[in-house]
């Protein structure tokens, strides 16, 4: 194979198996040896890693994994770049390939063989980035590092701060179980074909348990969700819309979690959520219950 981390190279060889990217899977193939070795450094690999790559493409990145590690799994969704996706990793006898949808593939049963510590490692498809992200987190996968290429916007909402344009429901979700921070930026030329965006490296540690108190993790991000359905409006107004709640008990709640009801949920931390919630729970907030629950 050619060298597939220069844009020559992955040309050359998407030409040699026939391969046209399909924007509409999210192919952008990475043709950049510095963004590359950023990668790589962000994942802080050893010898004993078993590492996950979702949308594995034609195996620039496979290829470069594989000899720095025990395992690679090797997730491609589309069956067209198999062939390519097999002779890059041809040399290397720790990598297994897998095919299907990874939003509806078992992960925990997939990963099961892979050796610990256990890491994800790969650039995401655009059009899928933010749930699996959060679906990742949530698996139970005995995940100790994720280092993901994504989106700009979307690196920047995963890491961002209360009280910044960006942060929003997804900052909460992948914060309450990871610490994120943007460790790279990509700049379209990194990719053939260029996306229309820039895009950015992240890391994600997982939490070994969350860093705010929550009773039901269900009831918290019922809680956030409201909070973030209407920004403009204050928590008294988009909570008591969100969770079916009379706006005095909603206001009742704020002020005993110690928070001024006139706030915005933008500018509340996961402290600030956690209490919020504890707070409508105690007050008898029927709109934090789950269906089971209010039978």
């Amino acid at each position: 194979m050619p060298d597939l981390a220069t844009p020559a190279g992955t040309v050359q060889a998407l030409r040699a198996y026939g391969i046209r990217p399909r924007r509409g899977l999210g192919q952008h193939f990475l043709v950049s040896r510095i963004t590359l070795h950023r990668i790589l450094d962000a994942a802080a690999l050893t010898p004993h890693d078993g590492i996950l790559e979702i949308g594995a493409g034609i195996g620039t990145l496979t290829a470069a994994l594989a000899p720095r590690v025990d395992a690679v799994l090797a997730l491609e969704l589309d069956r067209t770049l198999l062939p390519a996706l097999r002779r890059s990793v041809e040399p290397f006898a720790n990598v297994r390939i897998e095919t299907g949808d990874v939003m509806r593939l078992d992960l925990a049963a997939l990963v099961a063989p892979l050796p610990s510590p256990r890491k994800v490692v790969s650039n995401l498809p655009y059009n899928i980035a933010s749930p699996l992200i959060v679906t990742l987190l949530e698996a139970r996968l005995g995940l100790t590092r994720l280092v993901v290429t994504v989106q700009r916007e979307v690196a920047h909402r995963l890491a961002a701060l209360p009280g910044t344009k960006e942060y929003g429901a997804l900052s909460v979700a992948v914060q309450y179980r990871a610490a994120a921070r943007v460790v790279a930026r990509v700049p379209p030329g990194a990719f053939f074909p260029p996306p229309d965006v820039e895009s950015a490296v992240v890391l994600l540690e997982p939490r070994a348990a969350p860093p705010v108190e929550v009773r039901d993790d269900e009831a918290f991000f019922r809680v956030v969700r409201a909070a973030f359905a209407q920004r403009r409006k204050t928590l008294r107004n988009t909570l008591a819309a969100g969770l079916a709640l009379p706006p005095d008990v909603v206001e009742t709640a704020c002020r005993t979690a110690g928070l001024d009801p006139g706030r915005r949920g933008e500018t509340l931390d996961l402290a600030a959520f956690a209490a919020l919630t504890r707070a409508l729970e105690a007050g008898g907030g029927k709109g934090l219950r789950s269906r089971e629950q209010r039978r």
